[in-house]
């Protein structure tokens, strides 16, 4: 499946954005979800990770308390919901999806990605 993501932009430190990624072809009934980053000359990182079992989305130390993943079935998309943002954010955004609800937070696992959003914040 082709994700698309959308929603990222420029913005001041401590204000928000909400990214978007949906795919219509995906089947959002057994997954994992996670929204990798990069920054320009550093590796990508994941950022947090949902998947279908029901339990509590997982985050990283760096974003954990400002930023909420969540994900609307019905409609395919899934969300990250990105609050009080720091200039350290600023990265290429990626989604990152698999059929089997294991949150890992390594990229190999994922075998559907959308095509990256930027965010930019400035201080």
């Amino acid at each position: 499946a082709q994700f698309v993501e959308s929603g990222g932009g420029s913005v001041q430190a401590g204000q928000s954005l909400k990214l978007s990624c949906s795919a219509s072809d995906f089947i959002f009934n057994a997954y994992a979800i996670a929204w990798f980053r990069q920054a320009p000359g550093k590796e990508r990182e994941a950022v947090s990770c949902i998947s279908s079992d029901g339990g509590k989305p997982l985050y990283a130390d760096s974003v954990k308390g400002r930023f909420t993943t969540s994900t609307n079935d019905a409609k395919h998309t899934a969300y990250l919901q990105m609050d009080n943002l720091e200039p350290e954010d600023t990265a290429l955004y990626y989604c990152a999806a698999k059929g089997y609800p294991v949150c890992y937070w390594s990229a190999a696992p994922y075998k559907s990605w959308g095509q990256g959003t930027q965010v930019t914040v400035s201080s």
